[in-house]
């Protein structure tokens, strides 16, 4: 098991907690299946609800402009048509399902792969608590800069409004709780924060 040292809001290290290896320290982190999971979410963030008019939905046309020959001007069969200002529009995009499928196993390994890469880099600092009395950001931006951080992902066991609204107004500092995690965050995130009870959780969901 892994052994990562555990420490306070003030940026102290008050302790050291061994990680499941199951959870965050598999043999083989899947980097196929990391990328998978990106392009899952972020095709699945897509809403797919562009639209454009054929030339047989947009309105009038239905007569020939002119006859076909005799008047010295190309053949033509509708105003509608693609060439025509007002006519339809060739191959015109129509609304669509950007969905991308994983099955629970593979997301499973994915978030599991990505937890075993931020420790394998010491970018996954654990703290034994996150508490606020308020919601404050300057208290939030003081805790991150005791942890000499500007970018993370602060993973939370249950939803503390307290620390969520502090936080949300911080540039590249994202909360999420252990039911919402997904390895897009991970990633994105340079450092990822995480409490003791939300390591319980995560090892509890994820083992």
């Amino acid at each position: 098991m892994a052994n990562v040292s555990v420490y306070n809001m003030e940026g102290k290290e008050v302790g050291t907690i061994e990680l499941s290896d199951a959870v965050f320290g598999i043999e083989n982190v899947n980097e196929h299946l990391m990328h998978l999971a990106v392009v899952q979410q972020l095709a699945n963030n897509r809403q797919g609800t562009q639209k454009a008019k054929t030339r047989s939905e947009v309105s009038g046309g239905g007569r020939k402009p002119w006859r076909q020959k005799g008047t010295g001007h190309a053949r033509q069969g509708s105003t509608r048509a693609p060439q025509w200002t007002g006519g339809g529009m060739v191959f015109a995009p129509v609304p669509r399902d950007y969905a991308v499928k994983m099955n629970k196993k593979e997301k499973r390994l994915a978030i599991k792969s990505a937890l075993t890469s931020r420790v394998q880099e010491s970018r996954l600092i654990v703290l034994d608590e996150l508490a606020l009395d308020e919601i404050k950001t300057a208290k939030m931006q003081k805790v991150l800069d005791n942890l000499k951080l500007d970018r993370a992902l602060v993973i939370l066991d249950a939803n503390d409004q307290n620390v969520v609204l502090s936080a949300r107004n911080i540039p590249d500092v994202k909360t999420a709780q252990t039911n919402t995690l997904n390895v897009y965050d991970i990633l994105k995130y340079g450092t990822v924060v995480v409490t003791k009870a939300a390591v319980a959780a995560i090892e509890e969901v994820y083992a």
